[in-house]
């Protein structure tokens, strides 16, 4: 669905996962394709609950007991993750491939130090006990944490949300990962932290040669930062392509809301745009295309058929029937 010019170093096709069984099982990825490359960023958007954290979870297969992988396939530095045996998904995840996940303070464990937990991710992954305690301390100074040797002493419920936030990125660090997934790494941060936040990860991006795989709500971030783009809604990806020319043109009306909806310096006071409706849950998905009841585009046949993927030259690409006319 969509292409890299760099080498692919993550290659998603057709990804599906669903959660429950029976005659109803919950869709909550249907179908998903994109590829990261490698030193690349790329951005995955949507309201919340359109699919994005279970998409990057089941990138190492860590969907929760109550879901399932039922198709589609993940290719990360050429290996079919979806065939790894136990002992080669072990070493992938951290190693090849690692996450930053939301909200740090209840990711880390509250009755550990953060420096033993720094220090058996390190273990976990191969160094030597003696070898782990400095090199606790030297990657919690690399992600800019005051005081890293008295620092690493603290339980989590003493360090700033920033801060934890730090520690977490120090975790995913400590296998020197080839793909960093971070999953809203800025949210509930104030936006001086965030700000932090994000020239840390690009810094340290630079630094390491990592790819990154930005999920998020937040069009502001993907614009600093992305350098490629795919929204999702229910569960789909509905619109792809290069950000700057995403976020400049867009072509599914369900962008269109989102950027709209984004408060900007340059207008006045007055009520800001939003989107009527909500996401569908997963289990109960309209007929047709998953946003017509809210979409201001909506033709008749967006009611009974889904739209196919259209791609263009411009390595820009579109679901949605009206988009030449919009």
């Amino acid at each position: 669905m969509t292409a890299t010019a760099l080498q692919p170093l993550l290659e998603v096709e057709d990804l599906r996962v669903q959660f429950g069984g029976g005659a109803q099982p919950v869709r909550a990825v249907d179908g998903v394709s994109f590829a990261v490359g490698a030193g690349e960023t790329v951005a995955l958007v949507g309201e919340s609950g359109c699919g994005k954290s279970v998409t990057a979870l089941a990138l190492a297969r860590l969907v929760p007991p109550a879901g399932r992988i039922t198709g589609g396939r993940v290719r990360l530095a050429g290996r079919d993750v979806f065939a790894l045996g136990p002992a080669e998904l072990h070493r992938l995840r951290g190693r090849e491939l690692a996450y930053i996940f939301q909200e740090p303070g209840a990711a880390l464990n509250p009755v550990l130090t953060v420096g033993a937990q720094l220090a058996e991710a390190l273990r976990r992954r191969g160094a030597p006990r003696a070898a782990a305690r400095a090199e606790t301390v030297a990657l919690l100074r690399r992600v800019g944490l005051p005081d890293p040797e008295q620092g690493q002493r603290r339980h989590p419920h003493e360090l700033s949300g920033g801060q934890q936030q730090r520690v977490m990125i120090a975790m995913a660090l400590a296998g020197r990962p080839r793909l960093l997934v971070a999953d809203e790494p800025t949210t509930a941060l104030d936006v001086t932290i965030q700000a932090q936040i994000l020239d840390l990860l690009q810094d340290l991006q630079r630094e390491l040669g990592m790819a990154v795989l930005l999920i998020t709500h937040n069009l502001g971030l993907v614009a600093e930062s992305a350098r490629r783009v795919c929204v999702m809604y229910a569960g789909r990806v509905v619109e792809s392509g290069p950000a700057a020319a995403v976020l400049a043109a867009p072509r599914h009306p369900y962008t269109r809301a989102l950027l709209a909806a984004v408060p900007r310096l340059d207008q006045g006071a007055g009520r800001l745009a939003a989107i009527p409706g909500q996401v569908p849950p997963p289990g109960r998905r309209p007929a047709g295309c998953a946003f017509h009841p809210r979409c201001p585009c909506c033709r008749p046949a967006c009611r009974t058929a889904e739209p196919p993927w259209q791609a263009t030259s411009d390595g820009h690409g579109v679901c949605c029937f009206c988009w030449r006319s919009a």
